[in-house]
């Protein structure tokens, strides 16, 4: 029997079990292949997603992602990474407030926006893949990137200044939320690793992902 990839379910998502001795292109292959065996049992499903076993790069679970998409009818809306404390005090966090609004809303997508992209949305953006430089994304909510935003990105665009803008690399050309734009300080570049960008006061603050900054985070009732 083939345990090299296990798909394990609950209430919660979907965890995947992966083998950390493989080359990185037969996992693929085994996770394509596992996933399109599953994929009646499965069903379709907006879900959340966790790997163990195997410590994967950013552009490794986005490859992942897609080939998971390409044999499967999941629409994984969330990876949550176990072994990142940040990443566990932010998805609590974000859930705590979903769960005490259920009228929230967002848009999921998944892709990568290249030079020239515009996504424009009057409800909040997740987007499963990096945002290039010279794409823009715009929301009237929040702005959550699972992946590099390099490019311009505008939240609360109707004037809504409580919304946050998220990513897992954040190196944006051009930030704004509502009103109020940053651009970034080239002396002083922003830290690699998960960011949140929000309104305090008259300004844009940058923070590293963690119980402070999402507590800072105030969300209007009727967007996400």
């Amino acid at each position: 029997m083939d345990n090299s990839v296990i798909i394990k379910g609950n209430k919660n998502g979907i965890t995947v079990i992966l083998d950390n001795k493989l080359d990185f292109d037969t996992l693929k292959d085994k996770i394509a292949a596992k996933f399109r065996d599953s994929s009646k049992i499965l069903g379709e499903c907006k879900t959340a997603i966790a790997f163990q076993g195997r410590k994967l790069s950013d552009s490794e679970e986005i490859e992942i992602l897609d080939t998971i998409g390409a044999n499967s009818n999941l629409d994984i809306v969330c990876v949550i990474n176990e072994d990142d404390d940040k990443n566990k005090s932010f998805g609590n966090a974000v859930d705590k407030k979903l769960m005490d609004d259920s009228a929230n809303v967002a848009v999921f997508k998944k892709g990568i926006l290249r030079g020239g992209d515009n996504e424009i949305q009057d409800k909040s953006i997740i987007l499963l893949g990096d945002v290039n430089p010279n794409a823009n994304i715009t929301s009237d909510g929040n702005i959550i990137v699972l992946g590099s935003l390099k490019g311009m990105a505008h939240a609360g665009a109707s004037g809504n200044r409580n919304a946050f803008i998220f990513a897992l690399d954040l190196q944006p050309m051009q930030l704004r939320i509502a009103d109020t734009i940053a651009q970034p300080d080239k002396e002083n570049p922003i830290d690699p690793g998960p960011m949140i960008a929000y309104l305090e006061q008259d300004n844009i603050c940058i923070e590293p992902v963690s119980k402070k900054a999402v507590n800072a985070i105030k969300l209007t009732p009727s967007i996400l």
